[in-house]
């Protein structure tokens, strides 16, 4: 079955909605935004001291500058990259890590499941910003990598409850029950039964892991806890903070990059709804 006609089909059974189109859709513009933005910017006009200092938005600077001398246009194209980095690689870490975990504790059971689920349960009733402060404020030298592995640290505990449910569930239906009467093995069960089948909710728990760890970052920045030196959304509110724009009237300065953020929000949430949608077909029948 072709892409167009698998894409037609379940658009007609309403499994994929104009929110999930809108969702990607803002998404992919954000990516667009960051992949080609470099190509028509200068970098060095991102650096501190590379141009006039508290310029507001004209024709020679489109978002102003801030009172570092930075060009605030340039710095938001270099700026919103380093965040998404950021969330993917935490996203990808933690639903990683929560799959895994899921499967094993899900299919397996006994006292496997015992300790995943208790350990996963105990953390999820723990501030997780907390934790994080703690972690990050241990930190001496911080990076965006470092920063993603910190906020990974606590981002897989939902994602493990969720597939460990769907494998409870799965793990009774009777072609899994077929697969253990014609010899399969566990692991070839896990795999090649089970796995498939939670990939929809695999994808959502991806979207809404990758939302919640941007949030993360941003907040850890936002108290000065990020990667400093380095060009984020976060670390631009953070300074911007520090040299009371809010106060003073620079809006051009913690403006754009709130926008910014509040587009990947929207962008990624909309399409955690839509997965929803497609990976409940009682909600696309609704």
């Amino acid at each position: 079955m072709s892409f167009v006609t698998s894409f037609r089909r379940n658009y007609q059974q309403g499994r994929i909605s104009g929110v999930l189109l809108l969702g990607l859709g803002i998404l992919f513009a954000i990516v667009l935004f960051s992949a080609i933005g470099p190509m028509f910017v200068d970098a060095v006009n991102a650096q501190v001291g590379a141009v006039r200092p508290r310029k507001p938005p004209g024709p020679e600077y489109f978002l102003g500058t801030d009172s570092q001398g930075r060009d605030m246009w340039t710095l938001l194209i270099y700026a919103t990259p380093n965040t998404l980095k950021m969330g993917l690689i935490a996203g990808f870490i933690g639903v990683g890590v929560g799959t895994a975990l899921g499967l094993i504790a899900g299919h397996f059971g006994g006292i496997i499941d015992a300790i995943i689920r208790v350990i996963s349960d105990a953390l999820l009733t723990v501030p997780a910003i907390a934790i994080l402060v703690i972690i990050a404020g241990n930190i001496d030298r911080m990076n965006t990598v470092i920063m993603a592995l910190v906020v990974a640290s606590l981002g897989w505990m939902f994602t493990t409850r969720t597939v460990r449910a769907q494998v409870l569930t799965i793990r009774e239906k009777s072609y899994v029950e077929v697969a253990r009467v014609n010899g399969e093995s566990q692991w070839e069960i896990l795999f090649t039964e089970i796995m498939p089948n939670l990939m929809p909710y695999i994808v959502a728990s991806f979207v809404g892991t990758v939302s919640g760890s941007i949030l993360a970052v941003i907040g850890l920045e936002a108290l000065g806890l990020g990667a400093l030196d380095e060009m984020t959304l976060g670390n631009t509110i953070y300074w911007s903070q520090q040299s009371s724009a809010v106060l003073r009237g620079y809006w051009w300065w913690w403006g754009p990059p709130i926008v910014v953020i509040a587009l990947i929000f929207i962008g990624l949430f909309l399409t955690s709804v839509g997965f929803d949608r497609f990976a409940n077909p009682k909600l696309a029948r609704r």
